[in-house]
């Protein structure tokens, strides 16, 4: 089972941001730790970030071909708030999705609270960091194991 995990605009930034949001680890740091986790539980992982919106379309509907994916994590970032292209690519890969955030977007700015993705997502999990990430992927990995994929 591999999981592609697609990280949106400013999480490369991660470390140096925002520390009080967003803490003091890199991307790579956080990645490392989430490869090691899922690997420990039989989960494969891919990373792919990208500041530019078409670029995380474009993993999206390749999620399969090109990354091998049977599954997806999408922290899309601000383009979760506004990003119809994204939203739209999200139904275009037949696999489980969950969106997830760093934060608790809920308890941040209210235009934070509102998502144009998460129609198209199995589950959104929000607020736990980088556990966040592995919240979500043993989310899929339960719904492929039910699903006897």
């Amino acid at each position: 089972m591999k999981i592609l995990i697609i990280n949106g605009p400013n999480l490369n930034m991660l470390g140096t941001r925002e520390k009080k949001i967003y803490g003091e680890r890199t991307l790579a740091d956080m990645n490392a730790e989430i490869a090691e986790w899922c690997a420990e539980r039989g989960i494969d992982t891919v990373f792919f970030q990208s500041n530019i919106e078409g670029e995380i379309v474009c993993a999206v509907q390749d999620a399969v071909r090109r990354f091998g994916a049977d599954g997806i994590v999408l922290n899309a970032g601000a383009y979760t708030h506004y990003s119809r292209a994204i939203g739209d690519a999200l139904p275009c890969v037949d696999i489980p999705k969950v969106e997830v955030h760093i934060s608790n977007v809920h308890a941040r700015e209210d235009f934070r609270h509102v998502s144009v993705l998460a129609d198209n997502c199995n589950g959104v999990i929000c607020g736990f960091g980088a556990d966040s990430y592995k919240l979500a992927c043993l989310a899929i990995k339960g719904i492929l194991d039910r699903s006897g994929a």
